[in-house]
């Protein structure tokens, strides 16, 4: 028997809880991780309960069952061949839900599994269906999950006036919440009048051991996108994403995605090296392994790449409240620049539709990483200093957001 139950779950079990449904039009949005405890998709779940009446569903990013390998590849709006019911796109032509797409439903239900970073956009398509609801007078129901990532914190805070579609408001980069609590945060911060209610977890212990906010040997995993494969990748993420905005490769066309980093004309011995004798400290809880690794796909496709792995899986080495990704990550930009000055690190492309800005830029929320990274008297006291700022400040704003026990 699982100690654990998800709101879909219990959404699903208990007739009471769905009892303010009865005669409303349901829509869902949800994505190929969306599924219950004995993995049924949540649409076919919910289509199945004679006291549901869906009426429409909704896709974010990479879709809501198909899997969109890239970011800025879009999904069309369409029928769902089952349930005659229109299946809309939020990545698509709009981002955020049209009037029309509102007026097809009178209850949101929002069954996303998030990774626990700023830059992933669920959050940020999760804070535009509240504001449309908020206009139009619809109701939003929250199906919390975990937060793989758990309840570490870490990261500069987005600065006014960078906002975008990977990054939906003044959070830091590791957030240390859940779907549900962003929800009640995003409706008491941009003080909307919304109904939004929450259908939260059962038993979910963000500090237990062996997956520290995910129920690892309780439920499996299923990619919540199409290159967040597994635990490993969730945890490493808040760092590794911001190799999106940069010339290296991310390991994309690899088996492990999002864990590893390199490129044809990297040294890594030396990069860890380096690492190692300017912050050891930032090290703590994972393992830096130099490997090899030839993507088959996206940046330097076909092309040996000389790169890191950061290991995050043996408890032996693995030490959750100690590891600290964004400050991996950066160090090994810093070591990069430090070792070959001229390296062309930043790579300037459009970047979630946003065109005028570095990717690394928008990806951090502000230009405090980058210019970090590139200014060679800056240490890693400084960056500690910045950042560890805003993370005491986030740590306070948070707490009254906070729905379960540790």
């Amino acid at each position: 028997m699982s100690s654990i139950r998800f709101g879909l779950d219990r959404l699903l079990a208990d007739p009471a809880l769905r009892r303010p449904l009865a005669g409303k039009r349901v829509a869902l949005l949800a994505h190929p991780a969306s599924v219950t405890r004995d993995l049924t998709h949540s649409l076919d779940a919910l289509a199945a309960l004679p006291d549901i009446t869906l009426s429409a569903a909704f896709g974010p990013q990479h879709g809501l069952r198909g899997d969109k390998q890239d970011n800025m590849v879009e999904s069309s709006d369409y029928t769902d061949p089952l349930l005659g019911i229109p299946v809309f796109s939020l990545y698509g032509e709009v981002r955020r839900p049209t009037t029309a797409m509102m007026d097809s439903f009178d209850v949101l239900l929002v069954d996303l599994q998030d990774l626990g970073c700023r830059i992933y956009t669920f959050i940020t398509t999760l804070r535009y269906v509240l504001e449309e609801a908020a206009r139009h007078g619809k109701s939003v129901w929250v199906l919390d999950r975990p937060n793989p990532a758990g309840r570490p914190v870490e990261g500069t805070l987005l600065r006014e006036g960078w906002e975008s579609f990977v990054g939906a408001g003044p959070l830091p980069m590791r957030h240390g919440l859940t779907m549900g609590e962003l929800a009640r945060w995003f409706v008491a911060t941009l003080k909307l009048d919304v109904d939004c209610r929450v259908i939260d977890m059962e038993g979910w212990q963000p500090e237990a051991a062996p997956g520290y906010g995910w129920p690892l040997g309780e439920r499996s995993w299923i990619n919540p996108s199409p290159n967040a494969p597994n635990l490993s990748m969730a945890r490493a993420y808040a760092g590794t994403v911001m190799l999106e905005g940069t010339t290296l490769s991310e390991g994309r066309g690899t088996t492990r995605p999002l864990e590893l980093f390199g490129a044809p004309d990297l040294d890594a011995r030396a990069i860890i090296a380096d690492m190692r004798t300017l912050a050891p400290d930032w090290l703590r809880g994972c393992v830096l392994r130099d490997c090899w690794f030839e993507p088959t796909f996206h940046k330097h496709a076909g092309k040996l790449c000389n790169g890191v792995q950061i290991h995050v899986e043996d408890p032996a080495h693995y030490d959750h409240a100690a590891f600290r990704p964004w400050r991996v990550q950066a160090l090994a930009f810093k070591a990069i620049r430090r070792l070959w000055p001229d390296y062309p690190l930043w790579r300037d492309f459009g970047y979630e539709y946003e065109f005028e800005r570095l990717a690394i830029d928008l990806i951090n929320g502000s230009p405090l990483l980058r210019e970090w990274v590139d200014d060679p008297a800056a240490t890693p006291a400084d960056l500690d200093v910045l950042a560890g700022a805003d993370e005491a400040a986030w740590r306070e704003a948070r707490r009254a957001f906070l729905r379960y026990p540790a």
